[in-house]
C-alpha cells in the first residue's frame, strides 16, 4: 500500500502522545515487528548469538520430532513449525547468512536419521524428501546473495548434505528423478540462473 503526502502530512501532525499510542496500538497487532524492533533496539545480544541459539533449538527439537518418524505426516508437521521458527528469526533480526545456514543446518539434523527414514515405505516418506529438496534448492539460490567470505562455511554444511543424500536411498532417487544435479552441491558450482532451472524443473511437474 502507498501513502500519500496528505496521508504523511496528516501523521505528522500527531503529537508525540498519539505517535505513542498509535505505534503501542500496531505493535499489539504486529508480533513480529515488536519482536523485530525490540531486537534492533534493545536487545543485548548479536546476531550470531541468536543464530547459535536457533541451532540450539533446532537439534533439540529434531530431536523431539525423530520420535514421531513412524508418523511421517505428523512429523513434517512438526518439521514445517519448526522451519517457521527459523523464518521468524530470520525476520527478526535479518540473518542473511543464516537464511541459508540455518535451513540446510536443519535439513542435516533431520537426515541424522536416514536410518529409520531408509526403513520407511517410499509412499510414507514422499512428500518430506520432496519438501527437503525444496528447501535445500532454496538455501542454493540465495548462496550467491551471500559474501563469498561465508562460501567456506557454507561448502561444509553442503558436503555434509551430499554425504547424507548418498545416504538416504530416497533421496538419491528424487534428486535424480527430479533432475537435481548433486554438483550444484559446493558454492562455486551452483547456477547463476539456478532460480530459472528450478521453475522450469517445477513447469514440466516435478518437485511436487
Amino acid at each position: 500500500m502507498e501513502y500519500s503526502k496528505e496521508f504523511k502530512a496528516a501523521l505528522s501532525n500527531f503529537s508525540s502522545i498519539e505517535k505513542d499510542r498509535l505505534i503501542f496500538r500496531l505493535l499489539k497487532k504486529d508480533k513480529l515487528l515488536s519482536k523485530k524492533l525490540y531486537f534492533e533496539l534493545i536487545d543485548t545480544e548479536t546476531v550470531d548469538q541468536k543464530r547459535t541459539q536457533m541451532e540450539e533449538i533446532i537439534e533439540e527439537k529434531v530431536l523431539f520430532a525423530s520420535k514421531y518418524l513412524s508418523n511421517p505426516k505428523y512429523f513434517l508437521v512438526l518439521i514445517r513449525k519448526l522451519s517457521a521458527e527459523v523464518t521468524e528469526h530470520i525476520k527478526i533480526t535479518t540473518d542473511k547468512f543464516g537464511e541459508v545456514s540455518l535451513h540446510l543446518f536443519l535439513i542435516n539434523k533431520i537426515l541424522d536419521h536416514n536410518n529409520k527414514l531408509n526403513h520407511q515405505r517410499f509412499d510414507e516418506v514422499y512428500k518430506l524428501h520432496i519438501y527437503l529438496i525444496n528447501k535445500a534448492l532454496k538455501a542454493l539460490t540465495l548462496v550467491k546473495k551471500l559474501d563469498e567470505d561465508y562460501w567456506i562455511e557454507i561448502d561444509e554444511l553442503l558436503e555434509d548434505l551430499e554425504d547424507k543424500i548418498n545416504d538416504n536411498r530416497y533421496l538419491q532417487k528424487l534428486c535424480l528423478n527430479n533432475s537435481v544435479n548433486l554438483a550444484w552441491l559446493r558454492c562455486d558450482h551452483i547456477p547463476e540462473d539456478l532460480d530459472v532451472i528450478i521453475k522450469d524443473i517445477k513447469s514440466q511437474g516435478f518437485l511436487k
